[in-house]
């Protein structure tokens, strides 16, 4: 049996109505948003080149997972249209399998900043390599499911492995 991710379903779970914030009527001096560009000064990860190039960037340099952090970025596996993939910065955490996201040039919303928008982790495993992201034209989710390869998060590798060593030689864990 497959769950069908609805407005109705995410509600239910949530306890409220969940949408994301429509942007407002586009000015001749706003400014024209990447994807990453956004992401990049939202989040403070200094990762440049298209969006589906982060994942493989951030491998080296920084923390990466299945399970959503605020300020972690999102990364969309490129698919169809989105051949370039897209990133997005986690703005909220509801429940283990509803987000909130803040991310540029999306859909309907070409060049534009869209403010918490909810994003549902649709995967059979429950580790967000599957997504819906919410659709203000039809006021539910969409329909599409996107693959994504998971979760950067601010800090550097280094950083996080020196933490790591630390506390485990700090408890005898380390130690052989």
């Amino acid at each position: 049996m497959t769950k069908r991710f609805t407005a109705a379903a995410v509600a239910a779970t949530l306890g409220f109505f969940a949408v994301g914030v429509t942007p407002s009527a586009a000015r001749a001096d706003d400014p024209y948003w990447q994807c990453v560009t956004f992401a990049r000064m939202f989040s403070g990860i200094q990762i440049f080149g298209d969006a589906w190039t982060w994942w493989r960037q951030a491998a080296d340099n920084f923390r990466t997972g299945r399970r959503p952090e605020t300020g972690s970025v999102l990364v969309f596996r490129p698919e169809g249209r989105m051949s370039r993939g897209h990133v997005a910065v986690v703005s909220d955490i509801l429940t283990d399998r509803v987000v909130r996201v803040t991310h540029a040039n999306w859909g309907g919303s070409r060049g534009k900043v869209e403010e918490n928008v909810t994003v549902v982790d649709v995967s059979p495993s429950n580790d967000w390599s599957q997504v819906k992201v919410w659709y203000n034209p039809i006021n539910d989710l969409g329909t599409t499911v996107y693959p994504t390869y998971g979760f950067i998060y601010k800090g550097a590798r280094d950083a996080f492995d020196a933490g790591r060593q630390i506390a485990s030689a700090a408890t005898g864990q380390g130690q052989q």
